[in-house]
């Protein structure tokens, strides 16, 4: 025997109401569904970009670039900007193309220079992308790249490995790629501040800050970070760093400026810190 079953639900108890699709509910059904589409969106993993242009050159593809740039690009599968790389014949324009532009007009003159972008010469290729970076290199203290000094390159790898060189267990390589050119700083040290243990940024934005020499902070904030401890009278504001009480100090100046600490990097003389 069937079972026959109601049209309207409300009629197998008299307890569930009758449902009016009107058309508020709707719209708001609507904009939920709109609202998921759109956090669906954002949290999906991906990268779009609108690659440079070469005029009058077409996009290729990246196995065109292998035949003459294999040393280049037999890394790249492991780089950070490999999730560039989109196959199909409508995205030849993401992958070395991406960042260097379409390169038709490159392989046609064997190579000649102009003929394709050439990031080191011009950070707006990598602007595209990191917009937020271009804000840190115009602030008032900042690596000289928008001076056409140095480059994105000098500091980051971008065909092979991660592209922040001494993340994770590498810090060591990450201090390395400052002192490469900041020699002074990077010792060894008979009294070595363990804060160059962390890497660099732990006190530095090497893109640009507002406060002299890139410091994440202008005074003495940026080592009480690490140093402040806790008060020995709750309360009294006593200022207690290093195991001594530096609440007048503070008032001299900054810790590396005020004639106490200024060798922040390591001293060979003083365990404080001193020339």
């Amino acid at each position: 025997m069937l079972a026959v079953v109601p049209k309207d639900p409300s009629s197998l108890h008299p307890m569930i109401p009758k449902l009016h699709h009107s058309k508020a509910t709707l719209l708001f059904g609507g904009i939920i569904i709109w609202g998921i589409l759109l956090v669906s969106c954002v949290m999906t993993d991906r990268t779009l970009v609108a690659p440079p242009q070469v005029a009058g050159a077409k996009f290729v593809g990246a196995a065109e670039c292998v035949q003459c740039h294999e040393e280049i690009t037999k890394g790249f599968e492991s780089a950070t900007h490999a999730k560039l790389m989109i196959k199909g014949e409508n995205a030849k324009g993401l992958g070395c193309e991406g960042c260097h532009g379409p390169g038709s007009k490159h392989i046609e003159s064997g190579g000649a220079a102009g003929t394709i972008v050439n990031p080191r010469k011009s950070p707006e290729t990598c602007f595209q992308c990191h917009l937020d970076k271009r804000g840190e290199f115009n602030l008032p203290h900042s690596h000289p790249v928008l001076a056409g000094h140095m480059s994105c390159v000098d500091c980051h790898d971008v065909h092979k490995g991660n592209a922040i060189r001494g993340s994770g267990a590498s810090l060591e390589s990450q201090n390395e790629t400052c002192t490469q050119c900041h020699t002074a700083q990077k010792g060894p040290f008979v009294f070595e501040h363990e804060a160059m243990r962390e890497g660099c940024t732990a006190c530095h934005n090497p893109h640009g800050t507002v406060n002299a020499k890139m410091l994440l902070d202008r005074d003495a904030n940026l080592c009480l970070r690490c140093h402040l401890e806790h008060p020995v009278t709750i309360g009294n504001g006593t200022i207690i760093a290093g195991g001594e009480d530096h609440t007048t100090r503070l008032e001299n100046g900054t810790c590396w400026s005020a004639g106490c600490h200024e060798a922040p990097h390591g001293s060979n003389a003083n365990a404080h810190l001193r020339y």
